[in-house]
């Protein structure tokens, strides 16, 4: 088994709501990005993922085990940070993840323990001898990544990781998912509506769009633009380089900062004519690359133009 999971034309209808149409996808290894606008079935097909829900039609497996038939086996094997607060009052931090990890069938030392373990690698220190309706919202978010990685799954599903963290703590949560996948071998499913976060950790990209699968692709080959093009940085004026290259016949954007976005198959070699011919300092050169904003809303609007 290579795919992490695979889905065949699952369809999800609620009376006369059909919130999945049709849905065939393969993950695999690695972080995945899962986006849509609201309304587009993301968490319907989360809890179809978790056994939470039954689909309408259609098949798929979860780490090899069936949906339907092997919830609770999937469910042993994923771990889960949902959107909305879910913790027992009056229990503190450290209860909370025992008490997690007790319904996964650990020992009770065992289960302490590993919360321990866990808190530490969360960022929780001494808050986690606080009961949990004290906590700030991003305390109880980064609760929530513990209690999803106590019974150490092979698979987390994350909906919203980064709510309600402070720029720092919103970076060191990205950085705990990309080494939980680099150096630990995990698979995560991130379900966020922060683009710059999918762009920053994953590997793969699903776009969800009116219950359709819209977008499912590598990161990599949905950066790379239609068409090739470089974005040259200069010291001093970029103006004198990006008429040398009008002058020869490329097209030439000016971005930001005199960033200049010059498309065209020959334009590297160019690049380094005009600024030879020009006497202006190339102080960077890199490929352009497709935002993931542009990505996303290419791939809705294209989606909601074909149904219209």
């Amino acid at each position: 088994m290579t795919e992490i999971i695979r889905l065949q034309g699952v369809t999800k209808q609620f009376r006369s709501v059909r919130a999945l149409h049709d849905v065939s996808l393969e993950i695999q290894p690695g972080v995945t990005g899962l986006l849509g606008p609201n309304g587009a079935g993301k968490s319907t097909l989360i809890k179809i993922l978790l056994g939470l829900l039954k689909a309408t039609s259609g098949s798929g497996t979860v780490l090899g085990f069936k949906l339907g038939t092997q919830s609770r086996e999937i469910r042993s094997v994923v771990g889960f940070l949902p959107e909305d607060d879910c913790y027992l009052p009056s229990l503190t931090g450290v209860e909370s993840i025992q008490f997690a990890a007790r319904l996964c069938r650990l020992p009770a030392i065992e289960a302490l323990r590993r919360g321990h373990e866990i808190l530490d690698f969360c960022g929780i220190g001494e808050e986690r001898y606080r009961e949990v309706e004290t906590y700030s919202t991003g305390m109880r978010q980064k609760l929530k990544f513990a209690q999803a990685l106590v019974h150490d799954p092979q698979l987390l599903i994350l909906d919203e990781p980064t709510t309600g963290l402070d720029p720092d703590e919103r970076n060191a949560m990205l950085n705990r998912i990309r080494m939980l996948s680099k150096r630990h071998g995990k698979s995560v499913i991130v379900c966020t509506h922060i683009l710059p976060d999918v762009q920053a950790v994953s590997d793969s990209v699903v776009i969800l769009a009116q219950g359709r699968v819209c977008v499912a692709d590598s990161l990599q080959e949905l950066s790379r633009p239609q068409s090739p093009a470089i974005h040259v940085r200069t010291i001093g004026s970029s103006v004198p380089l990006a008429e040398r290259l009008r002058a020869d016949g490329f097209s030439v954007e000016e971005r930001h900062h005199g960033e200049l976005a010059i498309a065209g198959a020959e334009a590297t070699a160019a690049v380094w004519k005009a600024a030879e011919q020009s006497g202006t300092v190339v102080r960077s050169m890199t490929p352009a690359r497709n935002s993931m904003e542009a990505i996303f809303l290419d791939a809705v609007q294209d989606t909601s133009r074909a149904n219209s």
